[in-house]
């Protein structure tokens, strides 16, 4: 979805979930930073019918860049997840930027679990949809919250992976955009901290989150999140079986991205 200076802006539905059902379209999104919509973006911004936004950065960040705009009674959450800066000093060209960035996000899962628990309270809130979570690129905290929030509805990782992938198209005007208005901070920080996005990363991240917790939803279960909030999460985020088996491949009947109708 275009806007003005959002760039990474995209529904999280159509994906094939639990039991045959999918993932809802127009209830949940993921972004990078709302603070540079503009009044021009107001009347698509609001066609969404979006309640709440759930702002992933840090304080300063905030202090540094504004928040959302105000509009339409929006409620505005910070959830901080609290994890360390990243130092450029850690990555290793050798390793490459998916080792980098699933240490990053297994990082992030551990210091900042609380933060990502209650992030997910608050998307499992049906009253609070539609959503739209967001930090400053839409890529690593965002990224990861949204591969936590569809691994629950049962999304494949194959499918959460490409779903992270995307936002390397964004990538380009992110930079632009970076160097325009931060060059300091764009000229001494390597792309792979906000435009590199290879699936390999996602992949790695769930696959070692599991080694450590035994699933996604134990390790949610661990961080603070209770099993009537997950249940609720798939309740309102996923659609009727029979919406989903209709749209299976008819050549090998594979699940496919569930395009929105209606």
């Amino acid at each position: 979805m275009a806007f003005s200076a959002v760039f990474n802006f995209r529904d999280l539905g159509g994906y094939p979930g639990l039991e045959g059902r999918t993932v809802r379209w127009r209830r949940l999104y993921r972004s990078d930073t709302l603070s540079r919509l503009c009044d021009a973006d107001r009347e698509a911004f609001e066609a969404l019918g979006i309640r709440t936004v759930v702002d992933l950065r840090r304080p300063y960040e905030i202090e540094r860049d504004g928040r959302c705009p105000q509009w339409n009674g929006l409620v505005w959450h910070n959830i901080d997840p609290n994890h360390p800066e990243w130092d450029p000093g850690l990555y290793d060209e050798t390793a490459g930027p998916a080792r980098f960035l699933a240490d990053r996000y297994l990082e992030l899962a551990e210091t900042g679990r609380e933060g990502l628990a209650r992030a997910l309270a608050v998307l499992a809130d049906a009253d609070a949809a539609p959503a739209v979570v967001h930090c400053v690129a839409g890529k690593d905290r965002t990224g990861v919250l949204a591969a936590l929030t569809l691994a629950l509805l049962g999304v494949s990782d194959v499918d959460i992976a490409t779903e992270y992938a995307m936002t390397q198209q964004a990538g380009r005007k992110f930079t632009a955009w970076l160097h325009a208005n931060h060059p300091e901070l764009a000229s001494r920080t390597p792309p792979v901290f906000y435009t590199v996005t290879p699936p390999e990363a996602m992949l790695l991240f769930l696959e070692e989150l599991r080694e450590r917790h035994g699933s996604v939803e134990r390790y949610v279960l661990d961080s603070g999140l209770e099993r009537h909030q997950i249940a609720a999460l798939r309740e309102h985020l996923l659609t009727d079986a029979s919406v989903a088996r209709s749209f299976l491949h008819p050549a090998n009947r594979q699940p496919r991205r569930i395009k929105e109708t209606g």
